[in-house]
Formats: C-alpha cells, sequence, structure tokens
C-alpha cells in the first residue's frame, strides 16, 4: 500500500523536480553561486526560521499530547540549536544576527510565511504538518539528488551548510513528519491536504526564485 505522503509527494512531482533543477540549487551544490544570493537566502531565512519554530507551537496547542509534545520539542529545537547554527553561519559569512534582524521579509517570504501561520493557526493538526512537511521533506532530496555535485564542491561554507539535510538525523526527522502525517491523514479532507502540500511546495520554489533574484519589494 501507497502511504498517503507518497500520493502527495507525486501530485507534486513536476514542482520539485523544478527546485532541483533550480540555478540556485545547482549553483549552491556545485559551489559557484554567487555568495551576495547566499547571503540574501540567509538574511531571508531568520524570519522563516522564527516562523517554523511559532508554527509547531500553535500545532501543537490543538493535536493530543503525544503530537502536541513532539511538536513543542521541535519548536524548542528551532529556537535553541537551529538558531546557534544559524549564528555560527552568519559569522562565517562576516553577517551579524542584530543586522539581519532588521532585513524586511520578501515579497514571497512573507507570503509564504503567512501561509503557513494561517494554515497552522486556523487549520487542523495535519494540516499544519503538512503545510511544514515540503520544506523539510525537499531539502533531503535535494542533498539526494545532488550529493554528487556536494563532493566535489570546494566552497567549504556551502558544503558544511548542505551536508546537513543529508544525515541520518536530519533524515530521520522527515521520516518523522512523513509518519505524523499518513497516521493523522484520516482525521482531516485529502483533497484539502493535497492542495496545502501543493501551494507550500509551490512556494519552496518561489523562496529559491526569489533569492537567486534577489527580490525586493516594487516600492
Amino acid at each position: 500500500m501507497v502511504e498517503f505522503t507518497e500520493l502527495l509527494r507525486r501530485s507534486a512531482d513536476h514542482v520539485w523536480s523544478a527546485i532541483f533543477e533550480h540555478p540556485f540549487v545547482v549553483e549552491l551544490y556545485s559551489g559557484s553561486l554567487p555568495l551576495e544570493k547566499f547571503r540574501y537566502y540567509v538574511a531571508q531565512d531568520y524570519n522563516y526560521l522564527v516562523t517554523v519554530s511559532k508554527c509547531f507551537s500553535l500545532i501543537a496547542s490543538k493535536a493530543e499530547y503525544a503530537v502536541a509534545r513532539r511538536m513543542l520539542e521541535l519548536a524548542h529545537l528551532e529556537a535553541t540549536t537551529e538558531m546557534e547554527n544559524y549564528e555560527k553561519l552568519l559569522g562565517e559569512l562576516g553577517m551579524k544576527l542584530e543586522a539581519v534582524v532588521k532585513i524586511e521579509p520578501s515579497p514571497t517570504n512573507t507570503a509564504y510565511m503567512n501561509f503557513l501561520l494561517a494554515t497552522c493557526a486556523l487549520g487542523s493538526p495535519v494540516e499544519g504538518v503538512t503545510s511544514l512537511l515540503p520544506c523539510f521533506w525537499s531539502y533531503a532530496e535535494i542533498a539526494s539528488k545532488h550529493a554528487d555535485k556536494l563532493a566535489n564542491n570546494r566552497n567549504e561554507i556551502y558544503r558544511n551548510w548542505a551536508k546537513i539535510y543529508g544525515e541520518k538525523e536530519y533524515l530521520n526527522l522527515v521520516n518523522e513528519l512523513k509518519a505524523l502525517v499518513d497516521e493523522m491523514a484520516s482525521e482531516g479532507s485529502y483533497k484539502k491536504l493535497g492542495e496545502i502540500f501543493m501551494t507550500a511546495s509551490r512556494y519552496e520554489y518561489m523562496f529559491w526564485d526569489a533569492a537567486y533574484k534577489l527580490e525586493k519589494w516594487p516600492l
């Protein structure tokens, strides 16, 4: 029997295929991405990381105890370990957190974060986890697809950043989130979950694209 998350993944395959071949992703894993574009991406990622932490907390507020406890653990992980790693990366890029927090989220980032927050606040727990799944899962697949490129990547900053998404601990987290959706899927509308997964997948593509184009507000 095919798991529900695999059906979700298949339905968005054309979007994910575009993500795998996006110039930002390809150049990042090969080491040729201009550092200016990676700095832009990292700066935009700050608000996204904070939003993910809030989303896990929102899901926890309405979930059964076992799921709520795990969501709070993940929220704490985002707010502590992940943020510590983020600040370390900023230092390697010659950036300071005090400056990054003042950078305005891009139009795409704003829309993506609002979608996640609205879904996690107004939707069911399974809808919330489904909205977050494409981000976590697609990073793991990107790492797998471009493992050969990363092996020959001479940019230490890019190599150290990317290798995390192919490590066992990260892959275990992705599998855990997939299992949660599979277990809770019957509690929600399959059609609705498919729409959420597709929208989040599209935003993932748009996030990479915005970083590559150094997207700014028009006025």
